[in-house]
Parts: C-alpha cells; structure tokens; sequence
C-alpha cells in the first residue's frame, strides 16, 4: 500500500488537523494559502491556466476539474505543517453545521438507478465496459461561511491519506479535500498511480464484480501510463489490496512506471488525464456517456488536487474524491460508483450514498 502525501519530502504523514485560521494569518489569507502533502504554502506569486507551468521552477499546487480545465499556482513560501491540536489550539473552530435537508442532488435516486440501467445497456452493445456515473450535491452556504472550520472537522473525523486545504480567491478555488485515492506520484522517472475500484461497509461487502472492475481499470490506468513510459518498464503490485478508511473499505491495486527521458509534467497529466478510477473503459466511449447522463459539471469532483516540485521532478497528485468546494452561494460534494455489466441499480446507489454519509454527518449537527 502506498503512504499518503509525504512520502516525498516530508517525514511520516501525521493525522492531518490544521488551525486554518492560524495558517491564513501565516501565509497571508489576502493572497490566499493552501495546506497539504504536510505542508503549508503561501505568498501567491502566480496563477495559470496552463499545465506547462508545472515544468517551470517553483513550488505549484494544482487543481484540475474533472472537465479539463486546470489551475496551477505558484507559492514562494513553503513550510511544514505539524499537526495541530484538532480545537486549534485550545479553542473549537466555528462551523455553522449543514441541514441535511439542505442538499440537494443533481441525480435523484430514480433518474440514477435509470442512468444504471443505460450504461447496462450500452455494455450489452458492446460500446463500454464500465463507465462511472457520479452525482453532485449542492447546499446553499452563507456568504460568510469558512470552510477552514469544515477542514479541521474533516481532519478529526475523517483524517485522509491525500487531505487539503485550498483557498485562493483570485483563482476561484475554496475547497476542502479528503481524498484516499493517488492519482500520481512522481519522483523524477519514477510514476505510481493507485487506483480504487471496489467499495464496501466491511471487507465481507466486496463482491466478484468490485474485483473484476478494479482489474479492469488497472488495465487502463497501465495503457494510459505506457504511453509516456519507458517499455517494459510497467508493472503492477499491491494487486487487490483491501484498504480502510473512515466508515469503509476500498479495493485498490497500484501500477508503476519508469518515465521516458525528458517526459514533462504536462505529457504525464495529458496522457493519465482524467484519472481511469472515475472515467470508465475505454476512456473516451466512458466520458461520452458521462457527458449524455450527468446533468452538471463535477468541476474539481474526480478531478486533481496536488503539489509539483518542478525543480526536484517531484509530486503528488491526488484523485479529486471526497471533496467539499464552495461556488457562489453554494457549496458542493460529489459522489459516485462504477457501473459493469454485473451492477444492480439499487446497490449502485447505495454505494454512492455510502461513500458520501460520513463526510456529510460530519459537514452537518
């Protein structure tokens, strides 16, 4: 099993909790901040659309939405970030809790047991194998609300392997990140990507059609990564492992390569890019199908959250899953499961409410 965001440059990741009002103040909240991989960063020296960016010198933290659209920013400051008291420092941080009432989805469980049924359809055709099919939730929020509150509640009830905080106004980015799932690591030639396909309350829950579609991403994700790979050098391990989190357990096999010589940051995003774990097989029939059966963007849901060291060929990006971002006056949270031949429209959905339970008791009362 690969560690969480520190296991390049910085010591053992700790249970990530932050004072993020504490950080603000740090970093300096009118250029805005962001927390993770263990540290913290910021004085904002830029922000850009492009991720050719990321092969330029600097400290960048990353966010791509699930659509394509990417925002890289650069840091001049950057230091650890210990692990702080979870009531910061000896006071509770203020969230004013989410109704539960108050969210609303963009696929209600009827329109997505019946998006269940066509995905089945179209593999009886013979046009996909799996496709991923997600639903947003949206909340309004007061103009006022900080999610640096939400984050601190995230890091004591659900501390998260790839856990964020980003806050930059000026690039429209206010979220709060939990993910489990790698998305890249790099560490010059070397790339891993760890899938999860496969999800469950306890490990008993994980069934034959869990382990037949996590073998059949990792088949992806090795074709997308053999594209910039050097040949042969491909290689998968960790297959299958069961691995907990908060509240449930994933499937997840881990697949590693050796870069080809002068392989930038944007061939490896562009040849990975989205992430097969929330795509579907074969990619580009999969996202077609998503785009004909979700109503609304996932915007950074399913997307990518991480750091670059361009100057030490470094990073770790995450896949943008169990994420809260705020949009106007509302906020969001995504959820979703993979859908194979063998899927049942009702469990489908009970999955997707299970992933999305905890996060949003602990966003609530």
């Amino acid at each position: 099993m690969l560690p969480g965001w520190d296991a390049i440059g910085v010591a053992a990741l700790r249970c990530w909790e932050v004072d993020a009002r504490r950080a603000a103040e740090q970093a300096g909240s009118r250029d805005g901040y962001a927390v993770l991989g263990g540290r913290r960063a910021g004085r904002l020296v830029e922000i850009r659309p492009d991720i050719d960016a990321l092969d330029e010198p600097g400290f960048w933290v990353v966010v791509g939405t699930f659509e394509g659209r990417w925002t890289c920013i650069r840091f001049a400051e950057v230091a650890p970030e210990p692990a702080t008291a979870a009531t910061g420092g000896g006071h509770e941080a203020p969230w004013t809790p989410m109704p539960a009432g108050a969210w609303r989805s963009s696929l209600e469980a009827d329109a997505y047991r019946a998006a269940v049924v066509t995905i089945r359809d179209l593999i009886a055709a013979g046009e996909v194998y799996q496709v991923n099919l997600c639903r947003v939730l949206a909340a309004p929020v007061a103009p006022d609300t900080d999610l640096d509150a939400l984050a601190v509640r995230l890091a004591r009830g659900n501390p998260a392997p790839f856990a964020a905080r980003i806050h930059v106004p000026d690039a429209g980015l206010d979220l709060v990140c939990a993910s489990p799932e790698l998305y890249l690591r790099r560490d010059g030639p070397d790339v891993a990507s760890a899938p999860i396909k496969g999800t469950g309350a306890v490990p008993s829950d994980l069934s034959a059609k869990d382990v037949a579609e996590n073998v059949m991403i990792v088949d992806l994700v090795r074709n997308d990564l053999g594209r910039v790979a050097e040949p042969g050098s491909v290689v998968v391990d960790d297959v299958l492992a069961v691995e907990p989190h908060p509240g449930l357990v994933h499937l997840v096999s881990t697949v590693r390569a050796r870069l080809r010589p002068a392989t930038s940051w944007a061939d490896l995003l562009t040849a990975t890019f989205p992430p097969g774990s929330v795509s579907g097989a074969p990619k580009s029939t999969a996202l077609r199908a998503i785009e004909a059966l979700e109503p609304v963007p996932r915007g950074p849901y399913c997307g990518a959250i991480g750091w670059v060291d361009s100057e030490r060929s470094r990073g770790v990006v995450a896949v943008g899953i169990r994420t809260f971002w705020r949009e106007g006056s509302h906020l969001h949270f995504g959820t979703g499961a993979g859908i194979t031949w063998g899927s049942d429209p009702d469990r489908e959905w009970q999955e997707t409410e299970l992933k999305a339970a905890r996060l949003l008791r602990l966003a609530g009362a």
